[in-house]
């Protein structure tokens, strides 16, 4: 990864580019890194904030600025897979309405990631229906939030729990498991988890990792 550039080495390349805008403009006012205006009535202040990365800093310095210009952009050093190559970083400078400059010194380049204009994600439906679906179907609250390093309790894997507890006396077909878990003919024949073995056609029964399972997750089917 390229070196990273200190913030006045971004100056020159960022104050060209919103000169080319029409603005004129001048570093380092009231805290301020980079100030721009257009004259108009009322006219048009620009903030630019500076930095080698992009980092929460930054981003708070942005929300900052926000209370006082009308545009706010944020300019870091280019890289090629740093936070300014970060899509999530992208959504985040829309989010808030930032603009967000990639600039490379050596070249006096600047590139627009982001615009600094009003932005609504677009909706991601079959995630949100993905959300839904495993909400209602999970049974009771089996993980806490922000647990880690920990299998999550989903549903299927709830469900898995109820089959392997149904065979434990015996082997059985899916559909006799199906009042307990609606899944079980998929559960059984993808047997994710290895807690599974056919028997013979339509038959399964339980293996020494299901048997442990059980033991693991004692109230996981209550």
């Amino acid at each position: 990864m390229p070196s990273r550039a200190p913030e006045t080495d971004l100056y020159p390349a960022v104050k060209a580019f919103l000169e080319a805008q029409d603005f004129t403009v001048k570093g380092e006012i009231r805290g301020c890194d980079v100030v721009a205006v257009r004259p108009g009535d009322p006219p048009l202040l620009v903030i630019c904030e500076l930095k080698a990365a992009f980092t929460l800093e930054l981003v708070l310095q942005g929300i900052e600025r926000q209370r006082t210009a009308d545009e706010v952009w944020l300019a870091v050093a280019a890289t090629r897979k740093g936070r300014d190559r970060d899509s999530r970083a992208h959504r985040l400078c829309r989010m808030l309405g930032f603009g967000l400059l990639a600039v490379s010194p050596a070249r006096s380049h600047v590139e627009i990631i982001a615009h600094p204009e009003p932005y609504r994600p677009r909706p991601n439906k079959p995630e949100r229906k993905r959300l839904l679906n495993e909400h209602a179907k999970r049974r009771g609250d089996p993980t806490q939030g922000g647990a880690t390093r920990q299998p999550i309790m989903t549903a299927y894997r709830q469900q898995a729990l109820d089959c392997a507890a149904a065979l434990r006396d015996g082997p059985k077909k899916p559909r006799d498991l199906k009042s307990l878990a609606p899944d079980a003919a998929a559960i059984l024949q993808r047997n994710v988890y290895g807690w599974f073995e056919r028997v013979e056609r339509g038959i399964y029964r339980l293996t020494a990792p299901g048997e442990a399972a059980l033991d693991r997750w004692p109230t996981a089917r209550s």
